[in-house]
């Protein structure tokens, strides 16, 4: 394998890594309080707002039910007001993004419920605010888990930032399709899956790891 196309691997795996980390980073951001949102806003809980509620959930249920190809193409328009381009990394960063933060607060709502109600209760009857309940209660009890949806979410970015480089996003994905595909050439489509496989191993990895030395369950 030429020089040149080993420098075409490295480019398209840093941009793969650029796209998921810029999109899991703003997915975390805004997921997190969303899922926080969604939980302590039921009915019975701490902040209960029903309707709110209800809405909130109606909006991260349709996010999270529109197909991510059919998103990509759909927000063209807004992505390319946003960052001036609909082609590109930093393009395909912005699907990648609006397709993550409602799986990632669906995550932390579900880890969340994991949290034995009775710990919130003691807080309560200690005269805890709410903030101070989510931030000393539910979050520490819940890291573990807030941390598996997390790892979720980036092995879900790295197939759909594949996805994204198919219809121009750049990454692996491009590349598969340009120099792998279209060039009839199976060794640098292997190349690429195998990086994928690589990569998905080793944020899984990673996030096992934070969850072994985080989760004191």
């Amino acid at each position: 394998m030429s020089s040149a196309m080993l420098e075409l691997i490295l480019e398209a795996t840093l941009d793969t890594l650029y796209m998921v980390a810029v999109s899991g980073v703003i997915a975390a951001a805004l997921g997190v309080p969303l899922g926080v949102l969604l939980y302590v806003t039921r009915p019975g809980q701490i902040l209960a707002q029903p309707l709110s509620n209800r809405i909130l959930g109606i909006v991260t249920n349709i996010g999270r039910s529109i197909p991510f190809i059919i998103l990509l193409v759909a927000i063209i328009p807004f992505t390319r007001m946003l960052v001036g381009s609909s082609i590109g990394t930093s393009a395909a960063a912005v699907p990648l993004t609006i397709a993550a933060i409602p799986f990632v607060a669906r995550l932390v709502e579900g880890a969340l419920n994991e949290v034995p109600p009775g710990l919130v209760e003691a807080a309560q009857s200690m005269g805890a605010t709410p903030l101070q309940i989510i931030t000393k209660v539910l979050l520490p009890e819940a890291r573990g888990g807030i941390i598996t949806g997390l790892t979720i979410t980036v092995v879900t970015l790295i197939s759909y930032s594949a996805m994204a480089g198919a219809v121009g996003g750049g990454g692996l994905g491009d590349l598969g399709i340009r120099y792998g595909y279209n060039r009839f050439n199976p060794t640098v489509m292997l190349i690429t899956v195998v990086i994928l496989v690589v990569l998905v191993q080793g944020f899984q990895m990673l996030g096992d790891y934070l969850v072994r030395r985080t989760d004191h369950k």
